[in-house]
């Protein structure tokens, strides 16, 4: 009866194998507008899709140093190696977390050899007996045990460490967008400054100019030493500027180094001073959707998925875990009596263990739990509503500074003309070399400010496309 009744009741265990305790995943929810604020479209509900195939975004910019650069980050960039071996290692954890779904099996063989001092004594009827002395013992066997996952427990911690290997799996490709982001930014930045700095070359000649002509009508007396003054300190504050630029793009070059994974000193990047931008596009139908294929809102909400299941993990506590093992061995004194059916031994168990009192230990947890999936779902929205913040922000930024470049041309256009006119002008000794000075200050920062709008708009398309998990293709 006793044995019938444990049967019927490790029966009825197994049969709960599977039941879950855990909630039922719900995507948080999240305010989204119906479009974009600078754009057009309807939003739809989005789910993760940082997956999608984006094709090497960078080529929109068609700039073939750009292109055989950013190729070279998802191959060296040590952030993106990192980023490989954490997902490796989050895969590999999915794989040990579903082993424990299934039985341990165990090989076991052994031999002994054992004794104590050998000793004989003499019986009352006079016989001799001997004891002590040496004796073998060999053995084999083989046992296994089994943890039935009654509660869902472990089903829960293999869902969980695979919602963690798709964050991680999102996290490396966030990896690679934002280091791929930041050497097209580094790179256009560089490509400003190899304009500005053939433009403070030619401001410097045009300074040099001056400086022979003021020096030239000091010498025959007509201009005072005061001008001569001025027009060798304007000389030297352009060449000491000259130097910060070169100083700036070395800095920038050595940034580009590391991101493609070398090292400074093995790394250059030939100058263009000659530079003519391309910027794509950006769709005035881009619909908000398109967020759903950032990584880190993909990460955010596999996270979410995570602590969901750990929910389920901590309410396990609450109930017993049972434990099935079973093994059988062969035992004997020698090697030829070990398969004889009078060695053989076995044992078939089962083991129940239920926590009766721990201080409210798996309450707490439950809590803990819970307040987890609370935090991540936080943490989840945030990431989507800063996201929406960063599109809108380089959507703005991408209409006002094409508009501003056409602008900044405008006005390097006529600061050009009035610096010629001002400086002939000056040689007919109409104007005072104060003029000069001004129009030629006013023309070289109209020329550096056309050089920067145009690195400006390439790094807001740069922005707008990470913004959106790797552009718009397929839009």
């Amino acid at each position: 009866m006793k044995r019938t009744s444990i049967a019927i009741a490790v029966a009825t265990l197994a049969l709960l194998a599977g039941c879950a305790l855990t909630p039922a995943y719900h995507q948080p929810d999240v305010d989204t507008p119906v479009a974009f604020k600078e754009g057009r479209g309807e939003w739809i509900k989005a789910v993760p899709a940082d997956t999608l195939e984006r094709g090497p975004w960078w080529e929109l910019f068609a700039d073939s140093d750009l292109t055989s650069l950013a190729s070279q980050v998802e191959v060296n960039n040590q952030n993106v190696a990192l980023a490989v071996a954490r997902y490796a290692q989050a895969r590999a954890l999915v794989a040990q977390q579903r082993a424990s779904l299934f039985p341990t099996v165990n090989l076991s063989a052994g031999a002994t050899r054992s004794g104590s001092r050998q000793q004989t004594t003499t019986t009352a009827s006079g016989a001799s007996v001997t004891t002590g002395g040496a004796h073998n013992n060999f053995s084999l066997g083989i046992g296994g045990s089994w943890e039935p996952d009654v509660w869902g427990r472990l089903r829960a911690g293999v869902d969980q460490a695979r919602a963690s290997e798709q964050a991680s799996a999102s996290d490396l490709q966030a990896a690679k967008l934002s280091a791929q982001g930041e050497l097209a930014t580094d790179y256009f930045n560089i490509r400003q400054l190899d304009v500005a700095s053939a433009i403070q070359a030619q401001t410097i000649a045009g300074y040099q100019r001056t400086f022979t002509i003021t020096q030239n009508r000091y010498n025959v007396g007509v201009a005072p030493k005061t001008d001569l003054l001025q027009a060798q300190t304007q000389l030297a504050n352009a060449k000491a500027d000259q130097l910060g630029l070169e100083q700036q793009r070395a800095t920038l070059e050595h940034a580009i180094a590391v991101l493609i994974g070398k090292a400074p000193a093995n790394f250059s990047l030939a100058a263009r001073p000659v530079w003519n931008a391309q910027v794509p596009d950006v769709p005035i139908s881009m619909p908000s959707t398109l967020l759903q294929r950032r990584p880190d809102i993909a990460a955010a909400e596999r996270r979410v998925a995570a602590a969901n299941e750990q929910i389920g993990i901590a309410r396990a506590g609450y109930f017993p875990s049972l434990n099935l093992s079973a093994n059988a061995g062969l035992g004997a004194a020698s090697i030829g009596d070990l398969f004889k059916a009078s060695a053989l031994t076995w044992a078939i168990g089962a083991s129940l263990a239920q926590t009766i009192f721990n201080g409210g230990l798996t309450s707490a947890q439950v809590e803990s739990a819970r307040a987890g999936l609370d935090a991540a779902s936080a943490q989840y929205r945030q990431a989507v509503l800063t996201a929406f913040q960063d599109v809108e922000d380089r959507l703005v930024a991408s209409r006002i500074l094409q508009d501003q470049l056409a602008l900044r041309e405008e006005a390097s256009q006529a600061a050009n003309l009035v610096e010629q006119q001002v400086l002939n002008r000056y040689q007919a000794g109409q104007v005072s070399f104060t003029d000069v000075v001004t129009a030629q200050v006013t023309a070289a920062n109209a020329r550096r400010a056309v050089a920067q709008a145009m690195s400006d708009r390439e790094v807001a398309a740069v922005g707008l496309i990470t913004a959106l998990g790797g552009g718009w293709k397929g839009l």
